[in-house]
């Protein structure tokens, strides 16, 4: 019984639980009796209407409040005003059916802050669905969009496709704004019906301009892009490094290798076989990192406004430095044949690629070049050019042989194995969009990786082992609850994952191992993926969960990120290299600090994603209607998120164009499956779709499965034979008794769904 009422739907009454369990006559003296019981322990509550459901349930109508949207998009939502000092139940909210009558308009998506009378059903997760009844409150806040004039007036679009609503803007707070002008605005209250009214308050340039693309993400994110004058009179002030105490390693051939794009050089490597007869077939390691701790000291200008930042924010068009051109694009970038300050760490590996030991200098170096890893991986493969040629026995061989020998310490370690496409853009000289591929991985590129691993790693154990507070860069195992979905959505596809073991890294290794093909390798990493914890930085040593090390910070680049910054300062105070090493005051705040920077470093990912889809937009703007092959990357109830092959680019398909079919949507199991068809999706299912819309102004772009693709089955035509009049005719019966038990046998097929 009391399963019974927790999964309902909505509220029952006495009368519904007792016709449910078939109890009569005097029975339900014992009914009342148990539901009183039940009451008087907590477990259950009486509603306005006598109505039973289980504690703490919401009822079935209520205002709600759109707190957040998720990673799709979709707005969730929470009572308006919650008692309990439990978490507040999730509170999905339902698409609004398209209104059909004259003189009706249909109501703008719900964005955050909206509040709302919604219908309430419960799910037997203890979430719930809303259905809106009506829109009794907008949200108010800065709002960032694209203006057009219409008539005397104006209207607003957001750059956020979140949000979904436009501003009507009178003419006297235009500001003069014009048609396709990106232009910021705040909310104006007193309306309550039909669009919001807003005022402009800043003009940002128009639209069509490539610089306006990185420009809305800049504002919409509150991403500071402008250095006040201290800040810019500390560069300008700041001095070339000489040699002093430093250690010398500018006869050393540091080399820099980095993107063809690259904005700065943060990192220099240099290896050569270790000759000390008792590590035969070992190597040493030089990683040598700019020295920006010299330049940025505590409490200086310089330091405010890097901290205010967190990381530097990087954009197919530009990038928003964490610290001025001064520092960041000169005195602190390790450009070739120039003397530049560093902070390095000199490792020796065994011929099993252990490290063995590693010591930290405060140094001077000159690179001998800075290399591309094209360059770098073309000279390997034995096509070197003028650049690399005469470095490719003294340079480049002993780097490659040093990294095979650490690959085989990386082997056994297996750090999480998740090798996920990425895309790049490449940027005409009109500033648009050239091209999109995707892009390219050399052994270039895990050669330098695997290095810069190995420095941070030295950086985290040294400070564990002086005792000097550390800024780790942590990441945690997966939840319980996403754990519990992955090994749902696996065994459908016959790969073991027993429940309760404790997982590693080789257990998600084993896991992609077990799958037969690409499509189903690429699902498997999709799934892992969304199963692990975020990446944050913390003053505790969580570990490193992903590359399995017990021990791990961002040691390597401090011109763009503030962490590494402090794991420097750390290290000056470690081993005695200087005055300017960490301070205790800063050291007392940094579970602040951390907390601080990871909000940043999620903001900028957040920001960059959106520019990166809104230039990706322009770039297919003019191939609607064409047909491109594309994997699904999420699954919604809203429909089908999917990523093209070719651009990297995303697109949605809305579930009301799949088919005539009704599909229900299974979080767990990351799948849309139709109820009469039996037709699924789910992650990583590969399908031919025709671009249908594409909007500039938020980057977002709507699809349809193409012909040929696979599609749900088509629903049999509903029967055009008029109903007979209630009580008249012989199929008047049958049409009282389906009218009557219709409601009931879609309950039945809603709760069955569930529960499948």
């Amino acid at each position: 019984m009391r399963d019974f009422i927790e999964e309902s739907e909505s509220p029952l009454g006495k009368r519904d639980i007792a016709k449910a369990f078939n109890i009569k006559g005097a029975d339900r003296i014992y009914l009342k009796k148990i539901l009183k019981e039940l009451i008087d322990d907590g477990v259950l509550e009486k509603g306005r209407k006598r109505e039973l459901a289980p504690a703490g349930a919401l009822p079935s109508v209520a205002v709600i409040e759109v707190n957040r949207l998720d990673e799709d998009g979709d707005p969730i939502a929470k009572p308006l005003n919650w008692p309990g000092e439990s978490n507040a139940p999730v509170i999905y909210i339902q698409p609004e059916p398209k209104s059909k009558g004259r003189g009706r308009r249909d109501n703008p998506a719900p964005g955050v802050g909206d509040r709302l009378l919604a219908r309430l059903s419960r799910s037997r997760d203890g979430t719930y669905e809303a259905r809106i009844i009506r829109h009794l409150q907008a949200a108010s806040g800065p709002l960032l969009g694209v203006y057009t004039k219409v008539g005397k007036d104006g209207r607003v679009q957001p750059t956020n496709r979140k949000l979904k609503k436009e501003l009507v803007i009178r003419a006297d707070n235009a500001m003069g704004a014009e048609t396709g002008e990106v232009v910021l605005c705040e909310m104006l209250p007193g309306r309550s019906h039909g669009l919001p009214e807003g005022r402009v308050t800043e003009r940002l340039g128009p639209m069509g301009d490539a610089a306006s693309v990185s420009l809305i993400a800049i504002h919409a994110h509150g991403i500071p892009f402008e250095f006040n004058d201290a800040t810019i009179k500390e560069a300008l002030a700041a001095k070339p490094v000489k040699l002093g105490k430093r250690t010398d390693l500018r006869r050393i051939p540091l080399v820099t290798i980095d993107p063809a794009d690259a904005r700065d050089h943060d990192d220099a490597v240099y290896a050569v076989a270790d000759d000390d007869p008792a590590n035969a077939g070992g190597w040493q390691v030089i990683v040598a990192i700019a020295d920006v701790a010299h330049y940025v000291t505590y409490g200086s200008a310089l330091d405010r406004e890097a901290r205010k930042r967190g990381n530097s924010v990087y954009f197919p068009d530009r990038v928003v430095p964490m610290l001025p051109h001064e520092l960041s694009g000169d005195l602190c970038s390790l450009h070739e044949k120039v003397d530049r300050p560093v902070i390095a760490v000199r490792m020796w590996f065994d011929a099993e690629g252990n490290k063995l030991r590693h010591e930290f200098m405060r140094a001077l170096m000159h690179s001998a070049v800075s290399l591309t890893y094209e360059e770098v991986q073309a000279a390997i493969d034995g096509a070197p050019n003028e650049r690399t040629e005469s470095l490719l026995e003294p340079v480049i061989r002993p780097l490659y042989g040093a990294y095979v020998a650490l690959k085989k310490a990386r082997a056994k370690r297996e750090p999480l194995d998740l090798d996920l496409p990425e895309r790049q853009i490449e940027i005409g000289e009109d500033g648009f969009i050239k091209a999109v591929h995707k892009k390219q991985r050399f052994a270039a590129h895990m050669l330098i990786e695997e290095f810069m691993i190995q420095a941070n790693v030295a950086a985290a154990q040294s400070l564990v082992k002086k005792r000097v507070p550390c800024m780790f860069r942590v990441h945690e195992p997966p939840a319980a609850d996403k754990m519990l979905g992955l090994h749902e959505t696996l065994a459908e596809m016959n790969i073991r994952l027993a429940k309760g073991q404790v997982v590693k890294t080789e257990t998600f290794n084993r896991l992609l191992a077990q799958t037969d093909n690409e499509i189903d390798r690429e699902l498997v990493s999709s799934l892992i993926l969304r199963s692990q914890s975020q990446a944050v930085y913390s003053p505790e040593n969580l570990h490193h969960f992903g590359l399995n090390l017990s021990q791990y910070a961002h040691f390597t680049s401090p011109i763009r990120r503030y962490a590494d910054l402090l794991v420097h300062r750390g290290l000056i105070k470690a081993f005695g290299l200087g005055d300017d090493g960490l301070v205790e005051e800063q050291a007392l705040n940094f579970s602040e600090i951390g907390t601080e920077i990871s909000n940043f470093e999620r903001r900028a990912m957040v920001a960059e994603r959106e520019t990166n889809d809104r230039f990706t937009a322009v770039f297919l703007a003019n191939k609607v209607g064409e047909i491109f092959q594309a994997k699904v990357s999420g699954v919604t109830r809203a429909g089908l998120f999917l990523t093209f092959d070719e651009t990297g680019a995303d697109a949605l398909v809305p579930i009301s164009t799949i088919g005539n079919d009704y599909f229900d949507f299974d979080a767990d199991r990351h799948t849309l499956k139709g109820r009469q068809s039996g037709e699924t999706y789910r992650l990583a299912d590969r399908l031919p779709v025709r671009l249908r819309e594409v909007d500039i102004v938020t980057g977002s772009m709507i699809a349809e499965i193409a012909e040929g693709g696979k599609r749900a089955a088509r629903r049999p035509a509903p029967s055009r034979r008029k109903k007979p009049l209630a009580g008249k005719g012989p199929g008047a019966s049958r049409a009282k008794k389906k009218k009557k038990t219709l409601p009931k046998a879609k309950k039945r097929a809603r709760a069955k769904v569930r529960k499948d």
